[in-house]
Formats: structure tokens, sequence, C-alpha cells
């Protein structure tokens, strides 16, 4: 049985903070294990990858390729069943017209001074895609990194995931083909993150890593930011619901398993206005756990990390949202859309009755990848920008430089640099020195 809190309480604040606080997912010694990992990768390239995928995946791969005659993608690809690549290919294409919305413009003005000023949008070079392997591997994680990188005009995809014993999904296989990767590799754990950040064999280092992971694969994304770009430091999933008299107990049981299955560390939350429903849902949480071929980690999850609160009107619950901050946020309420209004922070927002978060993790076309652990407060999911760079663009004429010089000057002698300041005078005819 999950946790009870009640807003009403005059110890809700203490109670609500220390279930916020509370670690979710953490491994221990994983980021000590993990610079290990990373230094020896770019001390010895694909000598250190070959045996780092013998140990943990027990598959052979070749030094220099790091690539296997047992993972043939293309094969694997053609083995996915008809009805499966119909629901990729739908997928895929709902995923590129929400992302292909996305893409921002070039701009430039000129202001008062002459100067003219802008930016300009450019797709980085090439990004490696992480993806979760082995049978229980995910083709929407594919989809989802891979084709908004296609439409930013990213040249090179790079994807990497564990083959365990040789064996990948065909449908992953598919999903890569179909998205338009470039370069498949079957390497997992943080020796992928290595060799997709200092390069290893025939494999180049990339210019940015996205892509969902263990503790491992995370940690070693936090341990190389900066070397390469990262888009998240990704932790266990996370499902809010808000709901109220109109809510169906049984839909809403069913959207908390869904997260509550992927991981015994994932949360899923119920924040309810009415008290007989968040008891119902949490008599239907129990009766569908006993169906569920993954009840053995959903119950955990949901029993250690679950919860339901009471709030005792809908603006309550929703400044109750916005201090979770959670991956997804459902408004099963009468109105939702005036709920929206009162939410500052959450990864994606799914309104009414017939908007389970599993929509979106797959056909919605909007990007699953999202923030967690309370993330939302400063971030957003994967989208269109996350391949994309701006450069800022300035071009002065003799007018602008004229009408800008004086303050530049005032500034750089300002700061005690005389480089910069001659820089500048240099041009006015009055460079006297400025040591």
């Amino acid at each position: 049985m999950a946790r009870r809190l009640n807003a009403t309480d005059t110890d809700f604040t203490q109670q609500f903070s220390a279930f916020l606080a509370e670690p979710r997912g953490q491994v221990d010694d994983v980021a000590s294990t993990v610079s290990s990992v990373l230094s020896d990768v770019r001390s010895r390239g694909g000598s250190a990858v070959a045996d780092y995928t013998r140990r943990f995946d027990r598959l052979e791969i070749d030094t220099q390729t790091l690539q296997t005659p047992m993972v043939d993608i293309d094969a694997l690809a053609a083995q996915c069943p008809a009805d499966l690549c119909e629901a990729i290919d739908f997928a895929a294409a709902r995923i590129a017209t929400y992302h292909k919305a996305q893409r921002p413009a070039d701009h430039s003005f000129t202001d008062d001074s002459g100067v003219e000023l802008g930016w300009r949008w450019t797709a980085l070079d090439s990004v490696g895609v992480y993806v979760p392997g082995g049978l229980a591997s995910y083709p929407s994680s594919v989809l989802m990194n891979t084709v908004p990188a296609k439409i930013a005009g990213v040249k090179r995809v790079v994807m990497t995931a564990p083959a365990p014993d040789g064996k990948l999904a065909p449908a992953v296989a598919y999903a890569a083909r179909k998205a338009g990767v470039d370069e498949f590799y079957p390497l997992g754990g943080a020796q992928a993150v290595a060799a997709l950040t200092f390069g290893a064999g025939d494999l180049k280092p990339v210019d940015k890593i996205v892509g969902p992971g263990n503790a491992f694969v995370a940690e070693a994304k936090r341990q190389v930011f900066g070397k390469v770009g990262i888009d998240t430091i990704a932790g266990p999933s996370e499902i809010l619901v808000i709901a109220d008299a109109t809510a169906n107990p049984d839909w809403i049981a069913a959207d908390l398993l869904s997260q509550s299955e992927h991981d015994a560390s994932s949360q899923s939350i119920l924040i309810t206005v009415d008290e007989a429903v968040g008891k119902s849902v949490e008599e239907a949480v129990e009766i569908q756990l006993k169906s569920l071929s993954t009840q053995e980690r959903a119950r955990v999850a949901w029993e250690t990390h679950g919860a339901i609160i009471f709030a005792p009107s809908i603006e309550v619950a929703c400044e109750i949202a916005n201090e979770i901050a959670a991956e997804h946020l459902e408004l099963a309420v009468e109105d939702p859309d005036a709920a929206l209004t009162l939410i500052r922070h959450a990864g994606a927002v799914f309104l009414g009755h017939y908007t389970p978060e599993a929509l979106g993790d797959y056909v919605t076309g909007s990007n699953h990848v999202l923030p967690t652990s309370r993330a939302a407060r400063f971030s957003s999911g994967l989208g269109l920008y996350d391949f994309l760079k701006r450069m800022s663009v300035q071009r002065a004429s003799a007018a602008g430089f004229a009408a800008l010089a004086p303050a530049a000057l005032r500034l750089a002698k300002a700061e005690g640099l005389p480089a910069h300041a001659r820089s500048v005078s240099i041009r006015t005819n009055q460079d006297g020195g400025h040591d």
C-alpha cells in the first residue's frame, strides 16, 4: 500500500518535504566504477571496449570495428513483424510532424546605432544515441532520440545499444533503420558512453550524447559532460496524476502502474480532491497489480515510492504538483485547461481523461525524453533545440562603430584589459596607449 498524505494536516509540509527528499535508484560506488571505465577506454580504446563488452554482455566484438557477425542490424530489422513495423512507422511520422513544427527561424535586425544584430541556428555535426538494449529494448527510445536529430540536420547519428549474448530486439533494429541511424555499435554501459565521447577503434567521437540508461550510463554522461554535450541525467520514471470526482479510478490506477512497472525505483503519485476517488484508486491498483506480468517491480515501486495525497482544492493540488515537478503530469479533472494555467513545472502534461501518459510514450508525437527527479523546475524535455546551436551574429558599420566605441573603451579600461581597449581605439585614430 502506498503512503497517504493529507494537505490539510498540520504537519503536511514536513511530511511532504521528507517524502520528496527520499532517494530513489541510487547505486553505491557507481561514480568510482564509472570513472575507472572512462579512463580505461580513453587509454586503450577499442581493446578496452571489447573487454568490457565481453565481461558484461558476454559478446565478442572486434577491437577495431567494434562489430560482431552475431548482431546484423539489417537482418534483425527484416525480422520485425509487419504489424509492429506499421506501428513504428506511424509513431515515427507523428514524432517527425511534432518536431518539424519546433524549428526556429534565423533572425536579424538593425538597431538605432546602425549595428546589425541577429542569430543563426545550425545543426550539430554528430550525435550519439544510447538505447537500452537486449530483448527488453525500446524502439520508441530510438525514434524519440533519432528522429528529431535527423530533422534538425545532424549529419551523423551514431546509435549504441547493448546486445547481451548477441541478442537485440528486431523492433529496435527496424526503428533504427526507419529513423535514419547512420552507424550502429552493439555496445552498452559506461563503456559505450566512453567510446562515444573519446572514440574507440572505428567509432569516432560525437559532439553530444542523448538517450536513457541505467545508473552507470547516467553517471558516465555526468562525468563526460563538458567534453561532449548531453541531453539530461535521467533518473527513475515518474508520473503524477491530479484527479477530481470526474476521474475513472480504474483508468487512474492503470496510469499510475504504467510508470511503476518500469523499475522498482519508479514513482507514481496521485493528488486528488475527492477522498472517495483516492480510496477507489488504491483498491483498483491492488486488483490490477495481480494481473501484471511486471507485478513484482511495480508493487515494490508503488509501495516504496508511491503516494496518494489529498488536497482541499484543485488550486492546492496544482501548487503541490509544482513542488513535485514530475516527469509526467496527468490532469484528470473536469476542466484540465483551467488547471493547466496553474502548472509551472512538469516535463510533459496530459490533459483530460482520454490522454493517458502512455500515449505520449509512443504516438502523440511529443518527446518522451523528459526531466526527472524534479529537474522540470529548470529544464525541458528533449526537442529539436537539443540538436541545434544558436550563433549570435553582429556587424557594425563605420557609423555604428563610432556610436559604440566610447562605451566599449570605458568598460575595457575599467576591467583593466588594455588589449581590449586598443582593439577599439586603434580603429579611431586615437590609439595613444592604454597600459
